[in-house]
């Protein structure tokens, strides 16, 4: 069943449903629209951190710079072909 929430929204708040009303979304899909955006900033936000994490881990780090290595080494191999 769906959920209804009530908000007071505030100046600035109301400028930015407008502007979602202007693109002819009514209130509750503005809202809604919006919520799934926000969320889905945030996962993208998240999932960055994450990613810069393991990109700082040495033992990755080490891994990477290895398979690079071997890459070139086999890069090499092709172009004196």
């Amino acid at each position: 069943m769906p959920r209804t929430v009530q908000a007071r929204l505030d100046e600035r708040s109301e400028q930015d449903l407008a502007v979602l009303r202007d693109e002819g979304h009514t209130d509750s899909e503005a809202i809604r629209l919006a919520l799934r955006e926000a969320a889905e900033r945030r996962r993208r936000k998240s999932a960055s951190r994450l990613e810069a994490a393991a990109a700082a881990d040495p033992d990755d780090l080490a891994d990477a710079l290895r398979v690079r290595a071997e890459m070139d080494a086999l890069a090499a191999a092709w172009a004196d072909a």
